[in-house]
């Protein structure tokens, strides 16, 4: 009996310790809806995967929320060991001295495993991950198959004069929106200068210096505007604001509108939306005649580790890391979404499960090829400081092109004036500084 008793409570006491050494961290991130819910299933997958430590993924409701709460509780001493920050907030991120390069603290990775698109966009000069790579997006050009075949179009459109064409036909059937857009700057400017080779700011869009100034105004983007301008009054094209659904998305997923640019990070929410209704079509997003296709930029957002924490938590925040690359879950997290894996292992994993040709994988194989076109030094990504409220800049002037004054030419003359303004500002923020 005695032995027993001392048996039972050394059990006790190693399970004592055992739980004590358990390491909680948290992860912030910044989506909503389906992504959200795809999150957190990952992070409860990871949670019953193992007993030694225990992430709570907390939500922030956007990007840009989660990354201004995220600095103002590293300056506080309160921030998390991992955060989930967007795109246009990389070279703010890289500067900011409150993240740790993730390929420094996972030196064993096999980063180079990681796709070009994706690695471009978030790797340093000297072609080193700064951070990794989770839920990534890329343009995509999306149709209702059904009802561009009502108009007598069999062949999905693929350079933007057969859009206007099919638009054209569709407008002829009596559709009120064959196209709609939203002019968001991450489509009709970021990815459509990256896969025509043009630059959007000099330096390689800031890739080789914080001296860069905007061009955006005296390249083929001006000429692409100014027909999406001309192509509403003709009613080929919509605005979101246009239509009955009020967002363009929206509009397309509800039948409204025929054609539309969307993330592929869409795809989920369009699928379910036609399911027993409509047949939905994917494919890169067009080009104009007598242009090069090259490749469009990684879209969403990578996972920062932030300073600041002691090794326990880093240590757990690595397994998270670990555990997300699993091309298992790299895969659910397709499947539910619509965004594309990251690594080059996974197409291979897709097509082993037999389910390559299934819908929920749509987007994989497409994205990545989309990403992986010829690259060329104005196609890696964006490089430019307070790249995020430059968007707002950029939406700002457009809007009023589209509203009917000033020119779309003058709107981004405009663009390009305060743009700079930026840039100047963070030049001298971060003067002497040098570029990871």
């Amino acid at each position: 009996m005695k032995m027993f008793t001392l048996a039972a409570t050394t059990a006790a006491l190693m399970a004592g310790a055992g739980a004590a050494q358990a390491t909680d961290f948290e992860f912030w991130y910044g989506n909503t809806g389906s992504v959200e819910t795809a999150i957190l299933a990952q992070c409860d997958a990871f949670n019953a995967s193992q007993s030694q430590d225990k992430v709570t993924c907390v939500g922030q409701g956007s990007y840009e929320v989660s990354m201004q709460k995220a600095i103002a509780a590293y300056r506080s001493g309160n921030a998390p060991v991992l955060i989930q920050f967007f795109d246009a907030g990389t070279l703010d991120l890289m500067l900011s001295d409150a993240v740790v390069p993730v390929q420094e603290i996972l030196p064993d990775v096999d980063w180079a495993n990681y796709i070009d698109g994706a690695r471009a966009y978030y790797e340093t000069s000297d072609g080193r991950l700064f951070s990794q790579p989770y839920n990534a997006s890329t343009l995509l050009f999306y149709t209702n198959k059904t009802q561009l075949a009502e108009a007598g179009i069999t062949e999905t459109p693929k350079t933007w004069e057969e859009i206007k064409a099919a638009a054209e036909k569709l407008k002829a059937a009596g559709h009120a929106c064959p196209f709609v857009t939203d002019g968001d700057t991450w489509r009709v400017l970021e990815q459509f200068s990256a896969r025509h080779g043009l630059p959007i700011a000099s330096n390689h869009n800031g890739y080789d210096g914080l001296d860069a100034e905007y061009v955006l105004n005296t390249t083929f983007v001006v000429q692409h505007l100014t027909n999406l301008v001309e192509w509403r009054k003709e009613g080929l094209v919509r605005l979101g604001v246009d239509t009955k659904a009020g967002k363009y998305a929206d509009a397309f997923n509800a039948g409204e509108c025929a054609m539309m640019e969307g993330s592929s990070g869409s795809y989920a929410a369009s699928a379910k939306a036609f399911e027993g209704k409509y047949e939905v079509s994917v494919d890169m997003a067009p080009m104009y005649e007598g242009y090069e296709r090259h490749n469009t930029l990684v879209g969403g957002a990578s996972i920062y580790v932030m300073k600041g924490h002691e090794d326990a938590e880093v240590a757990a925040a690595k397994g998270f890391l670990d555990f997300l690359r699993r091309p298992e879950q790299q895969m659910a997290f397709t499947a539910a979404t619509g965004y594309v894996p990251v690594t080059k292992d996974v197409l291979g994993a897709i097509e082993a499960s037999g389910e390559a040709d299934a819908a929920k994988y749509a987007t994989a194989a497409i994205g990545i090829e989309s990403m992986n076109q010829p690259r060329t030094e104005d196609s890696r990504g964006v490089r430019l400081g307070f790249y995020v409220q430059f968007r707002e800049v950029f939406m700002e002037e457009t809007q009023k092109a589209w509203n009917g004054e000033p020119t779309m030419q003058a709107a981004l003359d405009n663009a390009k004036k305060r743009g700079d303004e930026l840039l100047r500002r963070f030049e001298q923020t971060y003067q002497g500084v040098k570029l990871p």
